[in-house]
């Protein structure tokens, strides 16, 4: 059996610790040979908060599953030769950057290599062309792209389930051990790329998804971007995926993950909130997920194209010719135009069956209208491919004999390979353009046509019109493409509507002239100033926006194969070791401590909240020492708290967020100065229900100084619309009332104003002051929102200087996360750990004095 652990394919280790503010090393610029880099500069100086980036050249680091190169070996001669294909898009977003930026490539090259000509041939590749090819095994080639990416993850994309068992469609765990073992080898030879820390890497598409993991682990502060070329599946097709935690956790180490649509960031949004329990937000424009200290952002922009080549192939005279000919070919009818590659998400049959119906429908346009289909060759093989194949040629070859003659075929089926300039001549001689896919992540051919309709003086003058004419396209393009949201003027179809198909084909040949002029130009000025250019330049700014803050922020890396990822903190927040609490806890004569209590002494995640016997034993050890006054400040009951504390004699509790404070269990219970009439709840109560009635998984809770309706079991994004709508409500009905309405964590909350876990804190401190035993020792530990509110008020405190002598302070967040605290610790466990660590230091008077206690003492009663 197959282990499910991944940790034996990395070489990654957990708990490991880096500060942004110290300089990382400074990595060659050149590579020597295979695998082999000059020896590095270590810089092993200390830094200052000043340290910015290198000064040295910036480079871009393009990752890919193929190099954008045409490569061919002469058998004869057994000699390779190699040129730029500029056709591809890699190639082109070059013209977007810096003309100072240096831009290398990695990726494998289309063709298998002898092992022995390896290391010739990689010299050669990035002395010529600054391409770093990566050798993949021919078995871990076919495994990892012919196996797990296009029969795993480009179905799933797409929107296809494994339903049939006898497909072999089902998940493969041995094929996704290949996608991480060959992401693996991506990941080490960019690492032979990269300048320095402050280089960028843009890493392209859905077959190197786990590649930001292995570059972050060992280049922390590395600006990492990833585009999906691809759709991105809604989070009830993802969640199907048994990886989809790792596959997701490994994107985030990115620092900006870019879509074609909203749509597709959206799916991934929802799927990083259901899965992994993260919280975004748009800000200023732009989405950020935070993660562990980290904001991920978001891009939403589509591809564009290279217009510049567009315009010039269209200047060929092979093309020129070409558009005279076809022109002349199809004089006199409606030229319908459709170029795909042939798999089965183009959507190519149900494109002449709409063409079928619309013949059938409309004998008037029998002879008139012709549909030409090139077909691109198939990116990968299989028995769906091959059905996709002879489906299309069945159904063309049934038009043609229903309603064509010996002069007149209206589908035109080139399924052979035919030269760009014959492909771009075909744009411009054709009327119309249809795309049909029933999923597409992108889609550039739209764009292409639009470009190639402008034309240009000499196919103006071809055609017999001069320059001042006026261009027109019409473009029929199905909604489930990525570039239907931008191209307003076209018809949008339901690709699996036979009917819709064969409508918009109606309208498009119905439209007038000035109509068609309109809709092209409100096309052609959208793809020339949203070209491919466009495109790099913009994700490179955002790319450099979303690392700004690389060099002011601490690093911590934990986790293990997968899981790993690096948690970024201020400068100022560490770790709190339980030498450094226990030492200052024993020097110090008055110590103030404040505890929250779910989530801090008993975990979030626990099903019993009832403290346990240790818990009690501890607190109780705390309280018996004269020099402790100890609180617990929850947003609890009071009658709940007084029930689970009932042996704790000594301990103070501030209740209900402190509107109820007892200083210990012979105290009575002070009720906030902010207590008022209830009166309201008659008001929101009401309103809360209906809420819970229609949020199914919802409840209220009841307080006596407030209400709370909590949504943690509900369908998170509709509780969480759900919440949205409840606060604005009752923000509404109760605008006149006392009382505060707010959103926290999977809840939403009704007080009176002025009642907070800060203010409780307050007003304990003061009082102790006050009674003129202002404390040396201030601890306060929390895990959630509202405690921030406790680390803001003691904060403040010392700032203002109220205490007679600065207190040591250890203002403490459970979780490593962002926090007004200055010290972290990584759970519950911790926590207690410390609190049992300082329990020591209680004098045993009749054993020994409290100097004789040391740190093995303490480490002897933790263990």
């Amino acid at each position: 059996m197959v282990s499910k652990s991944y940790t034996n394919l990395l070489d990654m280790s957990g708990e490991d610790v880096f500060d942004f503010q110290q300089p990382f090393r400074s990595l060659p610029r050149f590579v020597t040979s295979p695998s082999i880099t000059s020896n590095p500069d270590w810089d092993t100086s200390n830094a200052d908060d000043s340290v910015g980036p290198a000064s040295c050249c910036v480079r871009k680091i393009i990752v890919s599953n193929f190099l954008p190169l045409n490569c061919t070996k002469d058998e004869a001669t057994g000699q390779w030769s190699f040129s730029m294909d500029d056709n591809q898009l890699l190639v082109q977003l070059k013209d977007g950057f810096p003309m100072e930026s240096e831009v290398v490539y990695v990726g494998s090259l289309n063709a298998e290599v002898d092992p022995g000509e390896q290391d010739q041939l990689s010299q050669k590749l990035f002395r010529e062309y600054k391409c770093i090819p990566t050798f993949l095994p021919a078995d871990l080639q076919q495994q990892f792209y012919h196996g797990f990416c296009k029969q795993q993850l480009w179905p799933l994309f797409h929107y296809m389930l494994p339903i049939c068992l006898d497909k072999g469609e089902l998940f493969d765990r041995s094929l996704f051990q290949a996608y991480v073992r060959a992401n693996k080898i991506f990941g080490d030879k960019v690492m032979e790329a990269i300048n320095s820390d402050d280089d960028c890497v843009w890493v392209h598409d859905y077959h190197l998804m786990l590649l930001p993991t292995f570059l972050r682990k060992k280049l922390h502060r590395i600006k990492i971007g990833f585009f999906l070329h691809s759709p991105f599946p809604s989070s009830e097709i993802y969640r199907t995926l048994p990886v989809r935690d790792e596959i997701l956790k490994s994107l985030l180490n990115a620092d900006l993950i870019g879509f074609q649509t909203f749509d597709y960031a959206r799916h991934f949004l929802s799927c990083c909130s259901r899965l992994l329990g993260l919280n975004y937000e748009s800000k200023r424009g732009h989405i950020g997920i935070e993660y562990f200290g980290r904001t991920v952002s978001l891009k939403i922009l589509a591809v564009g194209v290279h217009v510049g080549r567009l315009e010039s192939v269209l200047r060929l005279p092979a093309t020129i010719s070409k558009v005279q000919e076809i022109e002349q070919r199809y004089k006199g009818k409606m030229v319908m135009l459709g170029v795909d590659d042939m798999d089965i998400f183009k959507g190519i049959s149900l494109k002449l069956l709409g063409l079928e119906f619309l013949l059938e429908r409309t004998p008037k346009l029998r002879g008139k209208v012709v549909l030409v289909q090139i077909i691109n060759p198939a990116r990968s093989t299989g028995k769906d491919v091959e059905e996709a194949i002879n489906e299309a040629v069945s159904v063309a070859e049934r038009i043609n004999i229903k309603y064509g003659s010996a002069e007149y075929k209206p589908v035109i089926l080139i399924d052979y390979p035919i030269p760009s300039y014959e492909k771009i001549a075909y744009y411009a001689a054709s009327d119309c353009c249809i795309v049909n896919a029933v999923r597409d992540g992108m889609n550039l051919i739209p764009y292409e046509y639009t470009v190639c309709r402008q034309g240009n003086e000499e196919i103006d003058k071809l055609r017999g019109v001069d320059k001042s004419s006026h261009h027109t396209s019409t473009l029929i393009v199905s909604e489930f493409v990525g570039c239907s949201p931008s191209l307003s003027g076209a018809f949008r179809v339901n690709p699996w509507s036979i009917e819709d198909v064969a409508d918009a084909l109606y309208k498009a040949m119905d439209l007038t002239q000035s109509e068609r002029k309109l809709r092209h130009d409100k096309h052609y000025r959208y793809v020339k100033t949203h070209d491919v250019a466009y495109w790099a330049r913009s994700f490179s700014q955002d790319l450099d926006r979303a690392c700004k803050d690389h060099y002011s922020r601490r690093c911590w890396t934990t986790g293990f194969g997968l899981n790993f990822r690096v948690i970024a903190l201020s400068p100022g927040f560490r770790r709190l070791s339980l030498e450094h609490f226990a030492s200052s806890y024993k020097k110090t004569n008055r110590r103030l401590i404040f505890m929250d209590y779910d989530g801090t002494l008993v975990p979030q995640s626990s099903v019993n909240k009832v403290p346990s016997a240790e818990v009690i034993s501890i607190l109780t050890s705390l309280c018996n020492d004269p020099k402790n006054c100890v609180f617990i400040v929850s947003g609890r009951d009071r009658t709940t708290l007084s029930e689970w504390f009932a042996s704790c004699d000594k301990l103070g509790i501030a209740a209900e967020h402190g509107y109820f404070i007892r200083w210990n269990k012979e105290g009575e219970w002070e009720t906030s100065s902010s207590a008022q009439d209830c009166e309201w709840k008659n008001i929101a109560e009401p309103i809360m229900e209906v809420y819970k009635e229609t949020t199914d998984g919802s409840a209220i809770e009841t307080k006596e100084s407030g209400l709370v309706w909590h949504y943690q079991d509900a369908d998170h994004d509709f509780g969480s619309c759900q919440a949205k709508e409840l606060v604005s409500h009752l923000e509404r009905v109760l605008a006149n009332e006392p009382v505060v309405v707010k959103r926290g964590h999977q809840i939403v909350e009704v007080k009176p104003q002025g009642v907070s876990k800060g203010i409780a804190v307050d007003t304990v401190i003061r009082t102790v002051i006050n009674n003129e035993n202002a404390p040396d020792f201030l601890m306060c530990i929390g895990n959630d929102r509202s405690d921030e509110d406790m680390f803001e008020s003691i904060n403040e405190a010392v700032s203002r200087s109220v205490f007679p002598t600065a207190p040591d302070v250890f203002a403490c967040s459970v979780g490593q996360k962002a926090s007004k605290a200055k010290y972290y610790v990584d759970g519950c466990s911790e926590v207690i750990r410390l609190l049992k660590g300082v329990t020591a230091i209680t004098p045993r008077r009749e054993v020994i004095s409290q100097s004789q206690v040391t740190f093995r003492d303490i480490l002897e009663v933790v263990s």
